[in-house]
């Protein structure tokens, strides 16, 4: 017995979402129709205002509805520093830490051979030109994932950027706090090892 059309529809809908397989798909298909129709509607409102309203900032890459976007234009920030991520995702939990006050650049991705994704799939040649234009930026801090798609990522930033005399750094990896060695994996206690600190 197949679904009715409308159903078949949504299912398919929500499993083009990442991670979103056929089971949970049909479940967020059968919770939808038992909404209510005013969130069923506010629902639907909010994904077409997202979609609609957000873009990509001209300078950063940041998710934003004005451009550029507040961070960028934020003259109070430290125009010396900017920390490359990989979504702008990211910016959120380095906001929320109140820590680093500098600026920011969003890759929207980074390499991946086995996927197909090169320099010029990702948002590398704009922070390039970035850089030319702006001779305040002293550092450029990669904040990729330790995986293996962010470390080659940020090798290749560091190859490309370093020529120009601005200093490259990596955010630490390691242990976390709190962690214990023994439930550690061998990469992370090689970064723990290699980013260690004098006492």
């Amino acid at each position: 017995m197949q679904y009715p059309e409308p159903i078949a529809q949504l299912i398919e809908s929500y499993m083009k979402l990442p991670g979103i397989g056929n089971k949970t798909a049909t479940r967020l298909a059968f919770y939808t129709i038992t909404m209510q129709d005013d969130d069923v509607t506010n629902f639907a409102k909010s994904l077409l205002a997202a979609k609609r309203d957000l873009h990509f900032c001209s300078i950063c890459g940041n998710l934003t509805e004005d451009d550029p976007c507040p961070i960028c234009q934020d003259k109070s920030r430290d125009q010396a520093t900017i920390l490359v991520v990989e979504e702008p995702k990211d910016i959120i939990s380095m906001e929320k830490m109140k820590e680093y006050h500098g600026l920011y650049h969003v890759l929207n991705g980074v390499l991946s051979p086995i996927e197909g994704t090169g320099p010029e799939d990702i948002n590398i040649s704009s922070l390039l030109v970035r850089l030319q234009k702006d001779e305040t930026v002293k550092e450029v801090i990669v904040a990729t994932n330790a995986s293996s798609e962010g470390e080659a990522t940020a090798m290749y930033l560091s190859r490309l950027i370093k020529p120009a005399g601005i200093k490259v750094t990596r955010l630490a990896h390691g242990l976390s706090v709190g962690a214990d060695i023994d439930y550690a994996d061998e990469m992370t206690l090689f970064k723990a090892v290699e980013g260690r600190t004098e006492l």
